[in-house]
């Protein structure tokens, strides 16, 4: 995978994480803007997950395996998008910590991509 890209995932998650948790301190619902933010991320994992399987069928092996490779790359894409629908059935601040947690689970998919890859940009 792209060790930048990785990065640039897992730290806007937890950007989005911090934001959604302020949010319930707060006592607040998601409201649009975070709706906004949760776009930008979910576009982000979108293109790692086309990086991926680019990589994939260029014919680059991921070093512990191509299955669990292409199911965390489907976890993680589907992490945001499924706190997000989730918090939209809890208009109370239980959907900002909802899409909080959603976005720390992303954050540690990304960890664990970057070691199942091999922990390189090779």
């Amino acid at each position: 995978m792209i060790d930048a890209l990785t990065i640039v995932v897992g730290g806007t998650a937890l950007a989005l994480a911090a934001w959604c948790g302020f949010a319930f301190h707060r006592d607040q619902p998601t409201k649009d803007w975070h709706f906004i933010g949760m776009a930008v991320v979910t576009l982000l994992v979108v293109v790692q997950l086309a990086v991926g399987l680019v990589r994939l069928a260029g014919g680059e092996k991921p070093h512990e395996g191509t299955a669990i490779f292409v199911a965390y790359l489907l976890g993680a894409a589907a992490a945001v998008p499924a706190a997000g629908f989730l918090s939209l059935s809890e208009r109370t601040r239980w959907g900002s910590a909802t899409v909080s947690a959603g976005a720390v689970v992303l954050a540690v998919l990304e960890v664990r991509l970057f070691d199942i890859w091999g922990g390189s940009g090779a």
